[in-house]
């Protein structure tokens, strides 16, 4: 009996003991990752062939070196295109803006001055002296008429009595329509001059005046402000077409934009790169973080927050963490992570950022993140 009893309190103090310490162990508050690093994929905005690789895959390289070269096809040539496009823009340009030469304003003037002078003229008429040397001409071509008269009145007498060949009557017949027709043409003359100036004449030289006033005006004040403003974008617009194609022609220089390590590269020369196209990726090996995944009693630590995270490389060497990111959104846990509580629960990740100054980790490397006990989390 007494036996009996002793097992039985033998049984209950262990139960007693599981429970207690199932209650109030210390439950290892750790969380696995890897050593991660920030993969950058870098390429060309334009594409094209290779021309020269200058790196390897593991090699290390600094900010603003050359990794790649593009071949610049016809980009050159563009360029210079370009370049004179531009030469012209800013010529015609300043052309407008320095507007008409003093030799241009002076010819203008003068045009117009000619043609103030010639209005006057026909305003004025003709002079009396021009009239009265049509009437002189008339007088001499009623002369000629007179004379030519008689000299046919003479012929036809000697023709009809056979003393005169038909050739002298002929010609006498000639100088008589001849000293006719300057008569007419005298006197149409003088009654021109005695009229004057038409009205449409007038009318077409003034007009004439007006055009070659507003000629000088134009060439006196220049070009328009608006023709200017269009000379300046369209300069401008040359200007940004050339700023565009040296931009293309950066970019055929693929340059890495930070201090990391060459992680792929398959690239040989004469191949072709698509635009925008990634041909190789960098690794940040300055900036080393581990991903882990925390159970949801441990979501109570800021992002800022210190751990300590110890890898399996270096058991011996404890690192310094901050943690930079905290995931608000929970998730089952992965498959290859590990933590001391069960799969099945929610875990939410973080990003542990590890402070190596000796540069002794790797991208790769297994790590343990040391998380703070249950009542620091909520300090």
């Amino acid at each position: 009996m007494l036996k009996r009893f002793l097992v039985l309190l033998l049984a209950a103090a262990l139960l007693a003991a599981a429970i207690f310490y199932d209650q109030y162990r210390e439950v290892t508050r750790k969380v696995s990752g890897f050593i991660e690093a920030d993969e950058i994929r870098v390429g060309s905005r334009v594409g094209g062939r290779v021309r020269l690789v200058h790196v390897q895959e593991g090699q290390r390289v600094k900010r603003g070196e050359v990794l790649v070269e593009l071949e610049p096809f016809d980009l050159a040539e563009r360029i210079q295109q370009a370049t004179a496009n531009l030469a012209n823009k800013q010529a015609d340009l300043e052309r407008l803006q320095a507007g008409f030469r003093a030799e241009e304003i002076a010819q203008a003037k003068a045009h117009y001055d000619q043609l103030l002078a010639e209005q006057a003229k026909l305003r004025k008429g003709p002079r009396a002296q021009e009239i009265e040397v049509a009437r002189a001409h008339l007088a001499v071509a009623k002369a000629q008429l007179v004379l030519a008269r008689q000299n046919h009145t003479r012929v036809v007498g000697l023709a009809e009595k056979r003393a005169a060949a038909a050739e002298e009557l002929d010609r006498a017949g000639e100088q008589l329509e001849a000293a006719s027709a300057t008569v007419a043409l005298r006197t149409q003359e003088l009654d021109l001059l005695e009229v004057g100036t038409r009205d449409e004449d007038l009318d077409k030289i003034a007009a004439q005046v007006e055009e070659a006033l507003q000629a000088w005006q134009l060439t006196r004040n220049g070009y328009r402000r608006e023709e200017i403003v269009a000379a300046t974008a369209a300069r401008d617009a040359a200007q940004f077409a050339l700023d565009a194609l040296h931009v293309q022609l950066e970019e055929l220089k693929i340059v890495s934009p930070l201090d990391g390590v060459v992680e792929a590269m398959e690239l040989q020369q004469g191949d072709l790169v698509g635009v925008s196209t990634p041909v190789l990726s960098l690794l940040d090996d300055r900036q080393l973080w581990v991903r882990a995944y925390v159970p949801q009693n441990c979501v109570g630590m800021q992002v800022g927050q210190e751990l300590k995270v110890v890898v399996d490389a270096l058991p011996d060497v404890t690192f310094s963490g901050r943690i930079s990111f905290i995931s608000r959104v929970s998730e089952f846990t992965p498959s290859n992570v590990q933590t001391p509580d069960e799969r099945s629960k929610l875990v939410f990740r973080i990003k542990v950022a590890v402070h190596d100054a000796q540069g002794r980790l790797l991208p790769g490397m297994s790590a343990d993140v040391w998380l703070p006990p249950a009542e620091s989390t909520h300090e």
